[in-house]
């Protein structure tokens, strides 16, 4: 299903019977910005059985595979960011630029889509920008607290902006900015019990479980951090359920060889399950590791990637610490601070319970159908 739904030739945009409406939904790079467009599409399928949703990525990135593999089409842009590691290889930037505006211009002319979704990541820039200058309504979908520029230059003449949070306003047009939460996957919204999460992983029941995770890559100085304490997890009789990246995957494996109270893998496909088992969460502060958090309400230490565009996961970070929702430590502090902040907090009933409460609180598990029914008001209104 993969390679059929990826598109390579412009002539194959066109399905062979038009349905009821055409949407674009363009971005991605990161699962940040994948799931909430599955989720969005999801919704309007729901909403509106007939519509055609054809998604924009960029060659080469991860939603070429994850697009396909939840059975829709895709086409990728020849398109780059700036690589702020390596000036040298930004050379080409504005070739790959000039191309994938020709792209888009074909694809605009040829699949005539009713509305343009931007869900982030720079292969969203483009096709909005040209569908903003042929006067076909444009939808932002900002997921962080702190927005990226192209998003912040995209609002301006955006039909509506969906944020995930208050305050947004700042950033871009009030009147047209709507605060929906993120869109989390329906998965997340089942009930497991602990018991049975727990069974998943060969763990046992009766003992507290930390689930640390990282992103798609893995996060370092958590890594590090955890493997360097690996011993004091048995010590105060806790298991661990642990998602490494890739980078750690070996690393970690061996750890697990020879203790009976760690589960780990370089993945988690099934992460409902490890977000049930887990009494204490410790993450990177992405916007969707945050949105499903609040979804299944749990207590979280938050260390931001310190590395993110204008730092932008601290403020994902903070907005919830502002509302005693979560804990933060800094990347720089992880190696003296992390394990004493998670000791404390897992053998304090009282303070995860308030930590579980106040994150419950900022849970939108409706922003899906919110953002879809919002961008079919739109389509509805155009049309009459």
């Amino acid at each position: 299903m993969s390679n059929g739904n990826i598109i390579e030739k412009l002539e194959d945009v066109i399905p062979a019977e038009r349905g009821d409406k055409r949407i674009i939904i363009a971005g991605g790079g990161t699962g940040g910005h994948i799931f909430p467009a599955l989720a969005i599409a999801a919704a309007l399928k729901k909403l509106l059985p007939g519509i055609e949703i054809l998604f924009v990525g960029a060659k080469g990135k991860m939603e070429m595979d994850k697009i396909p593999e939840a059975g829709y089409k895709i086409i990728g842009l020849t398109i780059a960011g700036y690589n702020r590691s390596s000036l040298i290889k930004n050379i080409s930037l504005p070739f790959k630029l000039a191309q994938s505006f020709l792209q888009v211009t074909g694809i605009l002319r040829k699949f005539k889509p009713d509305v343009v979704i931007g869900v982030g990541g720079y292969s969203s820039f483009p096709v909005l920008r040209l569908a903003q200058t042929r006067d076909i309504p444009t939808f932002v979908h900002e997921s962080n607290s702190l927005p990226g520029k192209s998003n912040i230059m995209l609002g301006k003449r955006a039909t509506k902006i969906f944020v995930a949070t208050d305050g947004m306003e700042k950033y871009f047009p009030a009147g047209k900015t709507v605060i929906t939460g993120n869109p989390v996957r329906s998965i997340f919204s089942e009930k497991i019990s602990k018991h049975e999460a727990l069974s998943f992983f060969g763990l046992k029941p009766e003992i507290k479980t930390v689930f640390v995770i990282g992103g798609s890559l893995g996060a370092k100085s958590i890594n590090e951090t955890i493997a360097k304490n690996i011993d004091v997890f048995k010590k105060n009789n806790l298991q661990l359920i642990w998602q490494t990246g890739k980078s750690f995957a070996v690393q970690a494996a061996k750890a697990e060889e020879e203790k009976n109270n760690i589960w780990t893998n370089a993945f988690i496909s099934r992460m409902e399950y490890a977000y049930a088992a887990a009494d204490v969460v410790v993450a990177r502060a992405g916007a969707m590791t945050i949105a499903e958090l609040a979804v299944v309400g749990k207590a979280a230490v938050f260390v931001p990637y310190p590395f993110a565009a204008e730092d932008h996961q601290a403020e994902n970070a903070l907005a919830l610490v502002r509302k005693d929702a979560a804990i933060m430590i800094r990347d720089a502090d992880v190696q003296n601070h992390l394990m004493h902040t998670l000791l404390e907090l897992i053998k304090d009933e009282k303070r995860i319970h308030e930590l579980e409460t106040n994150i419950l609180k900022t849970a939108n598990e409706h922003a899906d159908e919110t953002i879809a029914d919002e961008i079919l008001k739109i389509i509805k209104n155009k049309n009459n």
